[in-house]
């Protein structure tokens, strides 16, 4: 959904074994995500784009500067003043991006962290991109049903990265993909994407039973050669000494599966909701710890099916997937 996982290499390789990949348009500038839609549409490969659903504020200055003081010392070893840093809150540039994708349409937008205006979806679809929300809950999926999306991607709560929630301020009840696909599925007679700790075949075949249309996997593309995250994050999915996999808000200030570190250790039971303003105060941070080699201080998203992860090429993944059905 964002970050550099995801790149063109691995959305052609995914579409060319016989998936259907998604461009991860969050965190991204807007000309880097136009960059990599010029690069497949010259490919011709068919692909989706994700985008985050901007929401309000959730922190405020005071809440957000004690988490930075509490930070403080994590950043010192790398020359960062993480106790004054300010604070950030941004739409992820919004408008600009969904501009670029009415522009320039691509075969399917899915959105998470909400749902968009009944307009963006209504023009969106004259485009000729169908579309499609995350959802973690049967009430939000009847929700998004309710605008009119074309289906909807029923993440349980065994996915990696950050959840799909549309209240973090309200926690919904944890629901596991199987379970959830069934509910969705039955509730809104949408397509109904399938998302969350698949580790293999059989995983798949009981989720097209439970009613799912598709099923995406994400975690089990991470350590593959077309993936771009970086070699610390593959390493420690493959790191026998990382035994769990937990929900944190401690990076982001939005919750998210990842490998279980001493930073979260550290941080977890203060850590405040407040989603992209903790990003961005933790994200120079991140990027020095990963420069320097050191997991412990960085989010290594995961989820729960990470073991099953392999190494090698992207269309094994797939294939290994389609040959179970």
């Amino acid at each position: 959904m964002a970050g550099g996982a995801t790149t063109p290499h691995l959305v052609s390789a995914v579409a060319g074994a016989g998936g259907f990949g998604f461009l991860a348009a969050g965190y991204q500038p807007v000309e880097a995500v136009a960059a990599e839609l010029r690069e497949l549409r010259d490919g011709g490969t068919p692909y989706g784009v994700n985008l985050f659903v901007p929401g309000p504020p959730e922190i405020g200055e005071a809440e957000f500067r004690r988490y930075a003081r509490e930070l403080a010392d994590e950043g010192r070893p790398y020359g960062l003043d993480l106790g004054t840093a300010p604070l950030i809150h941004d739409d992820d540039h919004w408008p600009e991006k969904l501009d670029l994708l009415l522009t320039n349409p691509v075969p399917a937008v899915s959105f998470t962290f909400g749902l968009p205006e009944k307009s963006v979806v209504a023009a969106l679809q004259r485009s000729g991109t169908r579309v499609l929300a995350t959802v973690t809950t049967v009430d939000e999926a009847r929700a998004a049903a309710e605008l009119g999306v074309d289906g909807v991607v029923a993440q349980g709560i065994e996915a990696g990265g950050h959840r799909g929630t549309h209240t973090p301020q309200r926690p919904t009840p944890a629901v596991s993909t199987e379970p959830l696909v069934r509910q969705v599925a039955r509730a809104t007679r949408l397509p109904v994407v399938a998302a969350g700790g698949v580790g293999g075949g059989e995983h798949v075949r009981r989720l097209i039973a439970a009613g799912a249309t598709a099923v995406a996997v994400g975690t089990l593309l991470l350590r593959t050669d077309e993936s771009g995250a970086n070699q610390l994050h593959k390493d420690a999915l493959a790191d026998p000494a990382r035994t769990e996999t937990v929900i944190t808000r401690a990076f982001t200030g939005r919750p998210a599966r990842g490998l279980r570190n001493a930073f979260i250790d550290r941080h977890e039971a203060t850590a405040p909701l407040g989603y992209p303003a903790v990003h961005h105060l933790t994200r120079a941070l991140r990027s020095a710890a990963t420069a320097a080699g050191q997991p412990d201080q960085v989010h290594l998203w995961a989820g729960t099916a990470y073991r099953n992860a392999p190494a090698g090429p992207a269309a094994d993944v797939i294939a290994g997937l389609s040959a179970a059905l």
